[in-house]
């Protein structure tokens, strides 16, 4: 237990409410602020894509003893199902076992702010966090920008209000802030597949399902009560675009040309095309994270990602691990744990934004592949062979809890080595032979004296 402080978190989104469960089991009085309403009291749907929890995700969540509580409401998807145009192909996440979980985010939000008021926390709701005085942690509340304000002070405040933080608002007015933002030219809508009349799922549930189209892709997560959370990923303008599908029968032409398997099972397809909005994808960085022993950013709020490997909440929970990891370290010295934390976190979601933008190209082009499903097979069978010495780049993200950067740099050299490889004569029919497994280890040991 730390000595006691009062702590404000500024987000009551999913990492602002299980960093509120550490820092009251840390022992401190936690208060927690949103703009928003209470999600817990108002229909949440029409702008999500649902959230895959993976190792780091469940490593936050069972340290501080809620895991369970979130796996009643996770389905667990072992492999991808690959919608072709004339076919569908399945192929497995990592090793027997292994899973990632599709969990509905207003699902999760409610049950994560539940379990922060179990542990103490108070939530406040529908208060608008204007500005924030970084040298003594004293948020600015007021209903509007140039309004009045309210002053509420605290020993410390955690940003964790997202992309677009105004706690990092204030913070980007120091001087050597370091700040940038990138949106992709494409944006997200989502789509529904409602349940079967029995409470079914339509499509196999334990799947997550991918129509890779190129420039454009459609996936879709299960949900508890038979349905799938459906997202549309498009450029905004251009041929196969936002903007071009302008009126009902366009996007049903577009569907059944394109997604023709998704036709029957998206009975709504059009009124929810034209109701739910067109949402937008950024990347966002920015340094530091923290001024002295009084603001801390946690979470999209110093790191913002592309959600194409499904790894924007688990690493604002691995966040949280590596704070309270200081916390356990340096005890008192909020100092040393600020610095030490963003010290440690900088280089992994710096390394998780570029898998993230890089993820979107093997989902959307490479799944569709003939190559790059080939290459995938050899690393499973190396991989099973030798686990010592191979583990693939998407189980080192996933199904591990080393660095990010770790991940990178190492899949980056097996990327190289498998490039060689595939060069093979007649890779397509030796792919499981002696010879290529050979031909693995001998790159590995030159890389390695090299």
């Amino acid at each position: 237990m730390q000595t006691s402080l009062k702590i404000a978190v500024v987000g009551s989104g999913l990492v602002g409410s299980l960093l509120a469960i550490y820092l009251k089991k840390a022992g401190h009085t936690v208060h927690v602020y949103d703009r928003s309403p209470d999600i817990r009291k108002i229909n949440f749907s029409g702008r999500s894509i649902n959230l895959a929890m993976s190792n780091r995700g469940w490593k936050a969540l069972d340290a501080v003893g809620v895991g369970d509580s979130v796996r009643e409401i996770a389905i667990p998807m072992d492999k991808r199902a690959i919608h072709l145009v004339d076919k569908l192909n399945f192929q497995n996440y990592g090793q027997e076992g292994e899973s990632i979980y599709s969990i509905s985010r207003g699902k999760l939000n409610r049950k994560m702010i539940d379990l922060a008021e179990e542990a103490g926390a108070e939530f406040h709701f529908e208060q608008k966090i204007w500005d924030v005085t970084l040298s003594d942690a004293t948020l600015h509340i007021g209903e509007s920008e140039r309004g009045e304000w309210e002053e509420h002070k605290y020993d410390m405040v955690f940003g964790a209000d997202g992309a677009f933080s105004r706690i990092r608002h204030r913070m980007q007015r120091q001087s050597m802030f370091n700040y940038s933002q990138e949106f992709l030219n494409m944006g997200y809508k989502e789509l529904n597949i409602p349940a079967n009349p029995d409470g079914t799922h339509k499509l196999d549930k334990n799947s997550f399902h991918i129509w890779p189209r190129g420039e454009y892709m459609l996936i879709a997560l299960p949900n508890l009560d038979g349905s799938f959370t459906c997202t549309l990923f498009m450029p905004f303008e251009g041929q196969n675009s936002f903007e071009s599908l302008t009126d009902r029968k366009m996007v049903e032409d577009f569907f059944e040309k394109n997604f023709p398997d998704s036709i029957e099972v998206i009975p709504e397809l059009a009124n929810d095309f034209f109701k739910n909005p067109t949402s937008t994808l950024v990347t966002m960085k920015c340094f530091p994270w923290t001024f002295e022993d009084k603001i801390a950013l946690i979470g999209d709020a110093c790191h913002a990602i592309v959600p194409f490997y499904g790894q924007g909440m688990n690493a604002g929970f691995e966040d949280i691990t590596v704070l309270n990891e200081m916390i356990e370290k340096y005890q008192d010295d909020w100092k040393k744990i600020f610095s030490e934390y963003q010290i440690s976190r900088k280089p992994n979601a710096d390394a998780i934004a570029e898998l993230s933008y890089r993820n979107f190209m093997e989902m959307s082009t490479k799944t569709a592949d003939e190559k790059f499903l080939l290459q995938k097979k050899i690393e499973k069978v190396f991989s099973d062979k030798h686990p010592d010495k191979w583990i693939p780049l998407y189980s080192r993200v996933t199904f591990s809890d080393r660095p990010y950067a770790e991940a990178l740099a190492i899949g980056d050299f097996q990327n190289g080595i498998m490039e060689e490889v595939l060069k093979l004569d007649n890779i397509e029919n030796i792919w499981n032979t002696p010879e290529v497994e050979n031909k693995i280890l001998e790159l590995l040991e030159k890389q390695i004296k090299i």
